[in-house]
């Protein structure tokens, strides 16, 4: 049995998240095209007496450290799938945001799903990994596979999309976290007595990605959410403001935020637009970054590494 493996996972932004009325289950369907960024965490098990978790890096204090932690919930979901005993200690390196729509939580999950699976060597087919990733969260079987892909039913769902080029992106991180459920109940509130559509992919945002045309995608982004997390967090209009006055071709709330995210142009504007956002005052740390990024790989392990 390998002494421990590191697997590194990617952060995501949602360059599309369309939102339907409430399901009788309590979720939403939903029509979410999933970018995988290049900020990760990285997840490492060893094996232990008990499953324990650790954490460190930006904010890991927010991180919980019991069996409600995605990472934790994951290594069990697998240990019960397989008759193992999740005797397994859990360290999460943290670098994307906690609590900013980025899906950390969910990547942490992926990440200890795919780092268990090898440590065990439990077998798990990539079908079944996503069915349990699926069965995790919404957002947890995009952070196994990484690039791009569109999210149907609550997100789980996936269909792999094309990209045709590198998407340069900044990211600003909020003075506060944002609840994900706390969000789409806004929403709920906020749409109460209108008709909601069906969520579908926007064409035009599907051709921006496949051609790589940062003009098209940035003139294509939605986010269905984007009221409600202001709504709860009215300061991020500002933030945003920021970033467009500076330059970025789009702005835009991630997810379920409050990180909210600029589509720019290359590496020279998105050093500009970091620079006006940190000046501005209206967030409290800037992150840029490339994608599409590869979805959870294994970094290290006592033999030879591989991904799913």
């Amino acid at each position: 049995m390998s002494v421990s493996v590191t697997v590194r996972v990617p952060a995501k932004v949602n360059v599309q998240l369309a939102v339907g009325a409430a399901r009788p289950d309590g979720f939403h369907d939903l029509a979410n095209v999933f970018l995988a960024v290049g900020l990760y965490d990285e997840v490492t098990v060893t094996p232990a007496d008990e499953l324990t978790v650790t954490c460190e890096g930006p904010d890991a204090a927010e991180v919980p450290l019991d069996r409600t932690n995605l990472a934790a919930r994951a290594a069990l979901a697998l240990a019960e799938r397989r008759g193992i005993e999740p005797a397994v200690h859990i360290h999460i390196a943290k670098d994307i945001p906690v609590a900013g729509g980025m899906a950390g939580g969910s990547a942490d999950g992926a990440g200890a799903l795919l780092a268990c699976n090898e440590l065990w060597r439990a077998g798990a087919s990539r079908a079944e990994l996503l069915a349990i990733c699926a069965d995790l969260g919404s957002d947890v079987p995009f952070s196994l596979v990484g690039g791009a892909a569109l999210g149907t039913g609550r997100g789980e769902r996936l269909t792999a999309l094309e990209v045709g080029a590198t998407f340069h992106w900044v990211f600003a991180m909020a003075g506060r976290g944002l609840s994900t459920p706390a969000v789409f109940r806004e929403f709920d509130r906020l749409a109460e007595g209108r008709e909601i559509p069906e969520p579908v992919a926007s064409r035009d945002l599907l051709d921006a990605l496949a051609q790589g045309d940062a003009d098209a995608l940035a003139t294509a982004v939605s986010n269905d959410l984007q009221p409600a997390a202001l709504s709860l967090f009215p300061e991020l209009a500002d933030t945003l403001d920021a970033g467009r006055a500076a330059g970025a071709l789009t702005a835009l709330v991630s997810g379920s935020g409050p990180t909210t995210a600029f589509l720019v142009r290359d590496t020279a504007s998105a050093q500009k637009v970091s620079e006006a956002l940190l000046a501005s005052g209206t967030c409290r740390t800037v992150r840029t970054a490339t994608a599409p990024a590869p979805g959870a790989r294994v970094l290290s392990a006592d033999r030879t590494a591989g991904s799913v």
